[in-house]
C-alpha cells in the first residue's frame, strides 16, 4: 500500500472534497484493516441446529449471539433458555425465519430439504459434517471460530486441547496395548469403528479397538465374547434412564470375558463420548486413559477453558 503522502498526487486538485473522500476510502478499506472489518461483519444473530455447535459457540465466548437452538441443546445451562426451533430432525422453518438470523449453523443430520428451504428463503446456512477423528474435531472448531470472527480464540482452545492429548498419548505410548470394546448403542448392539472419532479415544489412550477392522458398527454379543476385550466402556444414549447400568449388568453375565473377570466394565456419560468439543475430547481421553491404563498419568489435570 502506498504511503498517504504519495497518494496525494492521485487526488484531482479541482475536486478536493471528492479527493479526500476517495483517499479516506482507499486507505481505510485496505487489507491492513482486515481484522477490524472481520469483527464488524461477524454475525450477531446466530441459530444453532445442533447441541454440539451450541456448546462450542458458548465455549468460544459467543453465547450472547445465539438467538435460537434445538430442544436438545441443554449445555451449558444458558442454552436451555434460548428460543427453541424444534429438534435436530424436525425443524420449524417459520420459527427460524422469525428469529432473523444472520447465520444458521447446521449439521448433516438435519433434514436436507429443510436446509435447502432456508437457503431459498435467503438465509446463510453453514453445514458441518460428522467428525471422523480428533483432527476433524479441531478443524471444525477452527472453522466455527472463523465463521464467528473468533479465530484467535478457537486456535487457543485447540492448542490447549492438542497439548493435553499429546501428553496423554506419550504417557501411554510404551505401555502394553489393551483390548477395548467401546459400546455406543444397545439396541442393536453398536460399537466404535475406525472411521469414527470415538476410535481415537481408544487408540490415543493406549488401547486396541476390538471392532477397529469393521466397516459397520453393528455387532453381536457372540462377536464381543469371541474377541474377549480386557476393558468394556459403555456410552449409550439413555444412560440417564439407567440403560448404561442395565448394559453393564448384562455384560457381567459373561464371566469368560477378561473385562468381566477383572471387573473392568465401565458406563460413561454418552454426551462426553459422543459429542466432544476439542476440550471435552481431551478431558474424556484422560478418562479413557485412566480406565485403560490406571497405572499411568494419574495426576494429569483435565483441560480447562
Amino acid at each position: 500500500m502506498y504511503p498517504i503522502k504519495k497518494l496525494r498526487h492521485l487526488v484531482p486538485k479541482t475536486r478536493p472534497r471528492l479527493g479526500l473522500v476517495f483517499l479516506f476510502l482507499l486507505v481505510f478499506a485496505s487489507p491492513l484493516w482486515g481484522g477490524e472489518r472481520q469483527s464488524l461483519h461477524a454475525p450477531a444473530r446466530v441459530v444453532s441446529l445442533s447441541p454440539l455447535l451450541t456448546e462450542n459457540i458458548f465455549l468460544l465466548g459467543a453465547g450472547e449471539r445465539l438467538v435460537g437452538d434445538t430442544v436438545y441443546c441443554q449445555r451449558p445451562e444458558a442454552a436451555r433458555f434460548l428460543e427453541k426451533i424444534g429438534s435436530v430432525q424436525e425443524l420449524s422453518i417459520e420459527k427460524i425465519v422469525s428469529l432473523r438470523p444472520e447465520l444458521v449453523l447446521s449439521i448433516n443430520l438435519n433434514p436436507r430439504q429443510q436446509i435447502q428451504k432456508l437457503r431459498e428463503l435467503g438465509l446463510r446456512v453453514e453445514v458441518f459434517g460428522q467428525p471422523a477423528s480428533f483432527t476433524d474435531i479441531c478443524a471444525q472448531f477452527h472453522r466455527l471460530g472463523e465463521l464467528l470472527g473468533l479465530q484467535p480464540q478457537a486456535e487457543a482452545i485447540i492448542a490447549q486441547a492438542q497439548a493435553q492429548v499429546e501428553t496423554i498419548r506419550l504417557a501411554v505410548n510404551d505401555l502394553p496395548k489393551i483390548r477395548v470394546f467401546l459400546q455406543v448403542g444397545a439396541s442393536p448392539l453398536f460399537s466404535s469403528v475406525k472411521n469414527s472419532f470415538t476410535h481415537d479415544f481408544i487408540e490415543l489412550a493406549g488401547g486396541i479397538n476390538i471392532a477397529g477392522d469393521q466397516r459397520m458398527g453393528t455387532m453381536k454379543t457372540e462377536q464381543v465374547i469371541a474377541l474377549n476385550p480386557q476393558v468394556i466402556i459403555i456410552a449409550v444414549m439413555g444412560s440417564e434412564n439407567g440403560i448404561g447400568a442395565q448394559e453393564k449388568e448384562r455384560w457381567l453375565q459373561f464371566a469368560t470375558i477378561d473385562a468381566v473377570r477383572d471387573q473392568r466394565v465401565y458406563p460413561l456419560n454418552p454426551d462426553l463420548v459422543c459429542s466432544p468439543s476439542p476440550l471435552t475430547f481431551a478431558d474424556t481421553l484422560l478418562t479413557f486413559a485412566r480406565l485403560i491404563h490406571p497405572e499411568a498419568i494419574i495426576n494429569l489435570p483435565p483441560a480447562k477453558n
